[in-house]
């Protein structure tokens, strides 16, 4: 296979936990040189992810290299500083003031590499009056208005089953380096990149920040039906649920002649989507009657040819042994030298002519010390040796 289509940059991978290393994951997937920087040291890492034996942990960190560097130390901290010379990318994701304690901020980092794309990702932003917060995923959910929409009203807020906040950061996080390193290609500067969990989160709101924003409407729990087009929700089939997304007036009719309830097309309480909105519950009821009657599979078959969005709701395993997402290649596998064959989570782009390629399992702390810095930096065993009795790696 050709050269991956990133292979050509070299990324510095200060994160931990899950946003900075969901934007690094990105680089490391697609070929990029990443070097994970690590804390030297043998104790057991309780943060979330865990060690390199974690699934978590593997599916987060793979295709990386890692070494140990003390960036409280001197010497760590120059060593940092001649990795910084040949590197395209810095990403980090500790507390705003971290970065510059130990020296190693933007402005630092751009007086021995002008060409340096330096990314931030924070719980709340590198300034304002929640800089300084320890920001996690939960908390930017509900300052960020996600937990006042999820979940079934009156039972309080709740958060969404996955780390959305810590994800999307991730991602965006990615995007602003991509446009850094287009705009690099033009200018032949880097430039800092910043994003927060908080940041991310509130872009995400979309249309129900939007009803705020423009009509003034604060949005509420709708549970498992949209907030605003109906029937779309969640229906109980004779062997459990399903989804029916039945969206628009077509659409609709097609459903209720599906379902064989051809007078609820006309029935003056259904006839537009705001009424059934208003009637969701009555419309719900009458529908789940019907749906209650036969197994989901059956239905699903019968609203797929009549062309009304429907399908099932699964747990896991059973996404995983789904056809399509096994014909989409979403479980990739990688042989790791401890645990022998595993699978990850594989990425959701496919590009017609480059792709991922094979993968490898995440690194063990300071796996390629001395690829990196003898390869990179030209440094003798003799030498490393004495960095490791000085606690500099």
């Amino acid at each position: 296979m050709d050269a991956k289509p990133l292979s050509r940059f070299t990324v510095l991978d200060l994160t931990r936990v899950r946003s900075g290393p969901a934007a690094v994951r990105q680089f490391a997937d697609w070929g990029a040189t990443v070097i994970k920087i690590e804390e030297p040291g043998d104790e057991q890492d309780d943060k979330p992810g865990g060690s390199a034996q974690f699934a978590d942990y593997q599916n987060t960190h793979r295709n990386k290299r890692s070494v140990t560097l003390n960036l409280k130390h001197p010497q760590g901290r120059a060593l940092f500083l001649d990795l910084v010379r040949q590197a395209d990318v810095v990403v980090e994701n500790y507390r705003p003031n971290v970065k510059f304690k130990l020296g190693i901020d933007y402005e630092s980092l751009r007086k021995v590499n002008p060409r340096i794309v330096y990314a931030s990702v924070s719980g709340f932003g590198q300034d304002g009056p929640y800089a300084a917060r320890p920001g996690l995923d939960q908390i930017a959910q509900g300052i960020g208005g996600l937990m006042s929409v999820t979940g079934e009203p009156g039972r309080g807020p709740m958060r969404a089953g996955i780390p959305i906040a810590d994800l999307t950061a991730g991602l965006f996080c990615a995007i602003g380096i991509f446009i850094a390193l287009l705009e690099r290609e033009v200018s032949g500067q880097g430039q800092w990149v910043q994003t927060s969990l908080l940041q991310s989160q509130v872009w995400m709101m979309d249309f129900q920040a939007m009803r705020w924003l423009m009509n003034g409407e604060v949005p509420g729990q709708s549970g498992n039906d949209h907030p605003t087009s109906s029937p779309t929700g969640v229906f109980p089939t004779r062997d459990g649920y399903m989804n029916i997304a039945a969206m628009g007036n077509d659409i609709y009719a097609r459903l209720c002649r599906v379902l064989e309830i051809p007078a609820l097309i006309e029935d003056e309480r259904f006839l537009t989507v705001p009424l059934r909105a208003r009637n969701r519950a009555a419309l719900n009821a009458a529908i789940g009657e019907r749906t209650a009657t036969r197994d989901t599979a059956e239905w699903i078959a019968l609203m797929n040819k009549e062309g009304v969005p429907c399908g099932p709701i699964l747990g896991m395993d059973q996404t995983f042994e789904d056809p399509q997402v096994r014909h989409l290649n979403l479980s990739r596998q990688i042989q790791h030298p401890g645990l022998g064959p595993i699978s990850v989570v594989g990425q959701p782009m496919i590009l017609s002519r480059t792709g991922p390629g094979d993968m490898a399992p995440a690194p063990e702390r300071g796996e390629h010390n001395g690829d990196v810095y003898g390869g990179m930096l030209g440094l003798a065993a003799a030498d490393l040796k004495q960095l490791a009795e000085d606690g500099v790696i």
